[in-house]
């Protein structure tokens, strides 16, 4: 029975500072994945749309869309940006999936720690096989079966609101660079009967899971955004700091200052109402525009045999698949992939202020986004072989987040995008501490706050799935 005095964010905490688990070492889940990617491998080819037997262009409008029209369907749109005196304007494909999806983990109480049931699987668009998932990850259409095929596993501990107890359950964005207006249902749930373990499923510390994370490409981008919304907050005051020899991070640890740059005692740089002020400013001071339109009705875009892909081979491709796999709810099916043409860099430029870490978020303006604005991370752009060496081309911090001294960086991995719907999309990631005397550039676009605060902001479904999957990356221990 789980104590009532005991807050869930407190056994959150417990847990993230743990990797002692009695059902596997990491290391031991380490082999454990590697069988099950051997096991269960996708068969993915690339091939032209004609070979596409369930996806075709609408003949009215040239759109990308599915025989039964659910799943979702690639259009076009025309966006417009206005901010003072700047204007933009530009189209693009965008990917429609009104529906919204589930994203879950189940969560279990075993001895007096939190454990998480996750899954080891692939998806077509993974650029490096196997990765740790949520225990469901499923649209509308895959869980009622528009595919004919099986029923997910663990689907009723989500639909039914007996069966669980819900510890986190938001709705969160995606890409808005990507996706129009796509949501999913980010959500753990607490059970406290005993759960059957299928063959691709096993519990987790959030400690074993925050060690995967340093491993490129191994925790699923749906993993990320689900564990970026969990609270590690200790209410009645930070009080695992110091302890280090018990099960602490250690005193004065970058860990350590994270799990005080949560806690609610610790007065920010800006305070809230400030930070809400902030961002609402910059959502008016910008008008945003998206209009949809024909795909076939896109200047500057092309549809090809095998591709539709921009006239200048910049932004992403739309490319064609086809899937056979021996362990998912169908056996055979294609589809399209989004597939960026370079890999990204977002990153978090983070400093003291008055003694406790501050993170320098950003507004973005995403066509997908229906708020307008997200919050981002620090830098969030293209990392290209050509950018690369062009610095007049970079956006502000970027000069930081690239040339960091190997001293100052405190997290730095290449993680992959949903593998369901792009295809060898990765981003690198980057943590970077600055000297307090940082002067950051005057800008409207940009605030400092604490770690708690950008959990409000997550929690309240404001910040964008690229700054998640960071956040989900850092680790108090």
């Amino acid at each position: 029975m789980i104590s009532e005095d005991t807050c869930i964010e407190e056994r959150f905490a417990r847990s993230a500072l743990t990797e002692d688990n009695p059902y596997q070492t990491t290391d031991d889940a380490m082999r454990w994945l590697n069988e099950r990617g051997a096991e269960n491998a996708l068969l993915v080819e690339r091939v032209p749309f004609t070979a596409l037997r369930e996806w075709s262009f609408e003949s009215s409008t040239g759109d990308l869309v599915h025989r039964t029209g659910k799943f979702f369907r690639v259009h076009g749109i025309r966006i417009h940006v206005s901010e003072g005196t700047e204007e933009r304007s530009w189209l693009q494909p965008i990917v429609d999936q009104p529906e919204i999806g589930i994203l879950g983990i189940i969560a279990k109480q075993i001895d007096g720690q939190l454990f998480f049931l996750m899954q080891a699987k692939l998806e077509p668009g993974n650029p490096a096989g196997v990765q740790l998932t949520p225990t469901l990850q499923a649209t509308r259409s895959n869980y009622t079966q528009v595919h004919q095929g099986a029923r997910p596993k663990y689907l009723d501990y989500f639909l039914d609101r007996a069966a669980a107890t819900p510890l986190v359950d938001q709705l969160q964005f995606e890409q808005g660079s990507t996706f129009l207006r796509k949501r999913n249902r980010n959500v753990i749930v607490e059970v406290l009967e005993d759960v059957p373990v299928e063959e691709d499923f096993r519990w987790f510390t959030l400690g074993q899971i925050k060690k995967l994370l340093r491993v490129p490409n191994l925790v699923s981008m749906d993993a990320r955004t689900v564990l970026a919304c969990i609270p590690l907050r200790d209410r009645a005051g930070h009080r695992a700091l110091g302890r280090g020899g018990d099960g602490g991070p250690q005193k004065g640890s970058f860990g350590a200052r994270l799990y005080q740059s949560m806690a609610h005692g610790e007065r920010p740089a800006n305070a809230d109402h400030v930070v809400q002020s902030w961002l609402t400013d910059v959502k008016c001071r910008v008008q945003l525009s998206v209009e949809r339109i024909p795909l076939a009705d896109m200047p500057g875009w092309a549809r090809h045999e095998r591709a539709i892909s921009h006239e200048g081979a910049r932004f992403f491709e739309v490319v064609g698949v086809t899937v056979r796999a021996k362990n998912r709810e169908v056996s055979a099916w294609d589809q399209p992939l989004v597939s960026p043409r370079e890999k990204g860099m977002v990153a978090f430029l983070v400093k003291e202020i008055g003694g406790v870490l501050h993170f320098l978020v950003q507004g973005v303006v995403e066509p997908g986004n229906p708020d307008i604005v997200s919050v981002g991370a620090t830098v969030h752009c293209v990392l290209s072989e050509r950018s690369v060496h062009d610095p007049a081309s970079w956006p502000p911090y970027m000069e930081e987040a690239v040339h960091a001294p190997q001293s100052a960086i405190r997290y730095s991995c290449v993680q992959s995008e949903e593998g369901g719907r792009f295809y060898h999309a990765e981003n690198e990631y980057r943590v970077v501490e600055v000297d307090p005397t940082f002067a950051a550039v005057p800008s409207d676009r940009y605030c400092w706050v604490t770690l708690r605060q950008l959990n409000e902001l997550v929690r309240w479904g404001l910040v964008n799935v690229e700054a998640r999957s960071l956040l989900a990356c850092l680790s108090i221990t």
